[in-house]
């Protein structure tokens, strides 16, 4: 029986890991830049410009959102440490996406790295 790790394993075979030194210059060149963690986790703080897809509704959203349509879409995706960014990989991979991305080590060694992180402002109420 195979376990998550596992198969974080054999994704990560599979697909185009990029290290942070290559990272902003694949992002400026990207269609665009998706942060496959949970909406509580891109709250908290997220790398400037991405849209934040939940691992979980992935397939659904790409399969919806005309403007994600393209299968030659240049996209950069990343999570906290990787794991989910290199299996969503390998399902847009699966769906015909051929110039999908992920950012080895994810958000921490983004946020590690002393790169800018985005948050969300918070409405004023004065």
């Amino acid at each position: 029986m195979k376990t998550a790790l596992d198969l974080v394993a054999a994704a990560k075979a599979h697909v185009r890991e990029i290290d942070i030194d290559a990272a902003e210059a694949a992002i400026r060149d990207a269609d665009v830049l998706i942060d496959v963690r949970e909406a509580d986790e891109f709250a908290a703080g997220h790398i400037p410009g991405a849209i934040n897809i939940p691992r979980g509704l992935l397939e659904f959203k790409l399969s919806s959102t005309p403007e994600l349509d393209s299968r030659d879409l240049r996209v950069v995706l990343y999570c906290k440490t990787s794991g989910r960014a290199a299996l969503s990989a390998v399902a847009m991979h699966e769906m015909g996406y051929v110039r999908v991305q992920s950012i080895a080590g994810g958000f921490d060694a983004w946020a590690a790295a002393g790169k800018p992180v985005g948050k969300p402002s918070l409405p004023s109420f004065g």
